[in-house]
């Protein structure tokens, strides 16, 4: 299937960004300025450094296996009975991941912007568009982002320049003042989330037309949503101080509503919220594409299509019931997933590596 529906390197690098910034984008300071506090700064680029790191082991291994994907090189390396089970759990980590954002998003808009709208409905309205979106195949998804790319950063430097005479850089000081450990920990869940979840998109990665540039684009991209997630990081702690960015959830959305600029420019987090809508929508039908995607080839089917339909059925009712309320989400999100997304994204492909190496000098 890589050759009936490719992409073209940029686009990828655009995929890659968009994936990154998803959820990430509203979730990471908070999380991060808990932890660490006024070094949450440093967290994020210790996470981004790691989550280089692991997309160039990542782009060794789809290297490695040119035009295959992750669960075709999977089988190949482990064999047909192994290789099977072991696709079978990509596929159960993709859908995991896949109904934590769609419940991500429906709790967002539900606490934050759409207080009365039922959880149910939002999940709906948008499932039915991803839906729609991953029938039609991830080159058109690609040419969207071709669209979208260009106004996410856009808007994302207007959000940079209207917050630039808010900025107090006594808010991160002391640097450092309570050691490095708080800064490695606090950067342990960041690194699960988003960088880990990276080892999906090498079920895209064979179908990049150019293979020789696929692997830069991968870091190239990882570099551009890795570097949004630091600036949006390190805006929030200069702007709010680290003990509010630490009490709010959703800290940028916050830090959105802090723009005022006389009396005409106010309650500019629509901005904020417009970045994210997009983001999310991509990581959304990415993770959506490759759950489809992974099952079907785990299965053996010649197209993943008849799934899209029952698989989005199944996923809205799992997204509804994977998590009793936004607390426990936000708990499993920092104390739970980030080992679990270890498994999947440093052990498995670690693996991988290490077995296809081991039969090759064989």
């Amino acid at each position: 299937m890589a050759e009936n529906d490719p992409i073209q390197a940029y686009q990828f690098k655009k995929l890659a960004a968009l994936f990154i910034i998803g959820t990430s984008i509203i979730l990471v300071p908070g999380l991060l300025a808990a932890e660490a506090k006024q070094d949450a700064w440093i967290s994020s680029l210790v996470g981004l450094l790691a989550g280089l790191l692991l997309v160039g082991l990542y782009v060794a291994l789809g290297s490695r296996f040119p035009g295959r994907t992750l669960v075709e090189f999977s089988k190949e390396i482990c064999g047909r009975w192994l290789g099977t089970f072991v696709s079978f759990l990509w596929f159960t980590y993709a859908f995991i991941l896949t109904s934590l954002v769609l419940r991500n998003l429906g709790d967002f808009l539900t606490s934050s912007m759409l207080v009365e709208t039922p959880i149910q409905a939002i999940h709906l309205i948008y499932l039915s568009i991803v839906v729609i979106g991953v029938y039609y195949g991830v080159s058109n998804i690609a040419r969207t982002a071709d669209i979208f790319f260009p106004l996410v950063i856009a808007l994302f430097g207007v959000f940079i320049l209207l917050l630039v005479q808010d900025l107090d850089f006594k808010n991160v000081q002391p640097v450092l003042g309570k050691g490095i450990t708080p800064v490695l920990s606090a950067s342990f869940p960041f690194i699960g989330f988003p960088f880990l979840e990276l080892v999906l998109l090498l079920m895209i990665f064979p179908k990049v037309k150019q293979p020789k540039q696929a692997g830069k684009a991968f870091l190239s991209g990882t570099l551009i949503g890795g570097t949004v997630l630091f600036v949006i990081t390190l805006l929030c702690i200069l702007v709010m101080g680290a003990e509010n960015t630490a009490s709010e959830i959703y800290s940028s959305f916050e830090l959105a509503k802090k723009i005022e600029i006389g009396e005409f420019i106010q309650r500019v987090e629509a901005i904020l919220a417009g970045i994210w809508f997009v983001t999310i929508f991509f990581k959304l039908i990415l993770c959506f594409y490759i759950t489809v995607l992974t099952l079907s080839q785990t299965l053996n089917l010649s197209d993943y299509r008849p799934l899209t339909l029952p698989m989005g059925m199944i996923l809205y009712a799992v997204s509804i019931i994977i998590a009793p309320n936004l607390s426990y989400l936000i708990s499993f999100d920092t104390k739970v997933w980030p080992f679990y997304a270890l498994t999947f994204g440093l052990l498995f492909p670690l693996m991988l590596l290490g077995v296809a190496a081991i039969r090759k000098k064989r």
